[in-house]
């Protein structure tokens, strides 16, 4: 009982490190997007507690201390930092439910998800809801009375096409004429280096990470992996600012949910993988796929479905560098 508690403790003080350092990145989103930020949060946040408390319930299982474990609390958090500002209010719901049911207890609840359950929800409500997850807003476009009557669909004339703008990976991946130059000199899409916003974001998100690796709650391999992979095929294809050019090494790792994803998703313990070889392939794996995806897939931002498909991969990830320990 003694060790059960101790490590509920230490799962718990690593939860509230990791919630901590999405502080930077949330303020500046909370700087450029408003109000639409917090009702995510606060609809994610209240959607996977009561789902987590329910399940736990049916479950027959003890509410505390499993609800105060942090893990639910997490995966709602990071799922809020994801989902496009001022969506309608089902949206984090469902995401919240499908991340808390889909991605944990089916699999038997907390340290036994082969999936990450806040990219499943994500990637859920992506394929099931496209329309509603490509509405991201114009940077300080919306006040909170506005905002509140597009979250709960009560909004009379407020059309998306008034508020909403594609992002600077959407742009780039349809464009076909304007070259890298004329697209960051005339679609407000584009910031100095990346996204609009999103440049900031991602550095709020990059010290966040820095204060995890400070605090030994995450390792390197990950990260590195992912952010080092990132960087060179994007730099091996990137051909200059022609209207072909698939953008810049700094202008991917600086766009979309790439900062997010090296520091607070592909380093999610549990469907990781476990052994420091295999992380690092693992974050390896993620940054090419994402890659692939931004470039020639059908969505703009390829972090999440490049993170569950590296899930998948993790047993085979063990499974080599257990080979290769005993063959030394």
């Amino acid at each position: 009982m003694l060790i059960a508690d101790g490590v509920d403790q230490r799962l718990r003080q690593a939860m509230q490190r990791v919630l901590l350092a999405t502080l930077p990145g949330l303020l500046v989103m909370l700087w450029l997007y408003g109000w639409g930020v917090l009702l995510n949060l606060l609809l994610t946040v209240s959607g996977a507690l009561a789902m987590e408390a329910l399940v736990l319930y049916l479950r027959r299982r003890p509410l505390p201390p499993n609800l105060g474990d942090g893990s639910a609390l997490v995966s709602a958090t990071l799922l809020a930092l994801a989902l496009p500002a001022y969506c309608p209010w089902w949206l984090p719901l469902s995401a919240a439910a499908a991340a808390i049911v889909l991605g944990k207890h089916l699999y038997g609840g907390v340290g036994q998800n082969p999936f990450n359950p806040a990219m499943l929800g994500y990637a859920l409500a992506l394929l099931c809801f496209p329309q509603s997850m490509t509405h991201w807003p114009a940077p300080h476009a919306m006040d909170l009375l506005g905002g509140l009557q597009q979250v709960f669909g009560v909004a009379d004339g407020l059309h998306a096409d008034a508020w909403a703008q594609a992002t600077a990976l959407d742009s780039l991946r349809i464009n076909k004429s304007l070259t890298l130059d004329e697209l960051f000199a005339g679609n407000p899409a584009f910031g100095h280096f990346g996204g609009r916003g999103a440049e900031w974001i991602s550095l709020g998100f990059l010290a966040g990470g820095l204060f995890l690796l400070q605090q030994r709650v995450i390792s390197w391999q990950a990260p590195v992996g992912m952010l080092g992979s990132l960087f060179v095929i994007s730099l091996l294809c990137w051909n200059g600012s022609g209207s072909d050019s698939h953008g810049s090494p700094l202008f991917h790792l600086l766009s979309g949910a790439s900062m997010l994803g090296a520091f607070f998703i592909v380093t999610e313990p549990v469907s990781g993988p476990k052994a420091a070889k295999a992380r690092l392939l693992f974050g390896v794996g993620v940054g090419l796929l994402t890659y692939l995806i931004r470039t020639w897939g059908g969505y703009p931002d390829g972090v999440a479905f490049a993170v569950l498909l590296m899930n998948l991969a993790v047993p085979g990830l063990e499974r080599l560098c257990l080979s290769e320990q005993e063959k030394a």
